[in-house]
């Protein structure tokens, strides 16, 4: 039985998060151990650098080297693992945010990037992606009545703009792999999206 690499990606306000229990519940009703990790974040480390990366301003760049940082102790500590043993692994964010985030809206160079990928994770892929998008309106108001709200929540339309055209370009260049979800419909109606998309599995 082969593991499965699993991410989910969208900007800030697409809902994404929500659907995660779901989806847990589908990939364990098959019987296989399912590991549930977020980014940044999913180590002891990557949860504090975390901290620093949704709170503290930083240069884009910096901010780029700290997300690979904190991915490079994902992979190694639980993704890999997981996957070795033939689990399914449900990642909330991957590398494809730093491309929306960093290189998108903040201007940091593809290249630069691709450079970090490759080191960080060469061999390593989502074997499947769902981007949750939603018009730019929607996220803005959604997290109109966020409390608070990091730095990147609190970011301009403009911002969630770059966002969103890059995660399209990523999905665009990878069709493959990702599947993209529109998540400004009903609640009801984005669960049966995620179901059915999962169900191909």
């Amino acid at each position: 039985m082969t593991a499965k690499f699993i991410t989910l990606e969208g900007m800030d306000g697409a809902g994404k998060s929500t659907h995660i229990p779901a989806i847990i519940q589908m990939l364990a009703a098959r019987g296989r151990e399912v590991v549930s990790t977020r980014e940044p974040g999913g180590t002891e480390l990557g949860e504090r650098l975390r901290e620093l990366l949704l709170h503290e301003a930083m240069h884009p760049e910096t901010e780029t080297l700290l997300m690979f940082a904190a991915r490079r102790e994902h992979v190694v500590q639980v993704i890999q693992p997981a996957l070795a043993r033939g689990a399914y692994v449900l990642s909330d964010r991957f590398t494809d945010a730093t491309y929306a985030y960093q290189c998108g809206a903040k201007g940091v160079l593809a290249a630069k990037i691709e450079q970090l990928e490759q080191w960080v994770h060469h061999d390593l892929q989502p074997d499947m992606t769902l981007l949750f998008d939603v018009p730019v309106e929607v996220s803005v108001a959604r997290l109109a009545g966020a409390c608070s709200p990091d730095k990147f929540e609190r970011e301009s339309a403009e911002f969630f703009t770059k966002i969103r055209n890059a995660y399209l370009e990523r999905a665009n260049k990878n069709p493959e792999r990702f599947f993209i979800i529109d998540a400004s419909k009903p609640l009801e109606e984005v669960a049966k999206s995620v179901k059915d998309i999962i169900a191909t599995l």
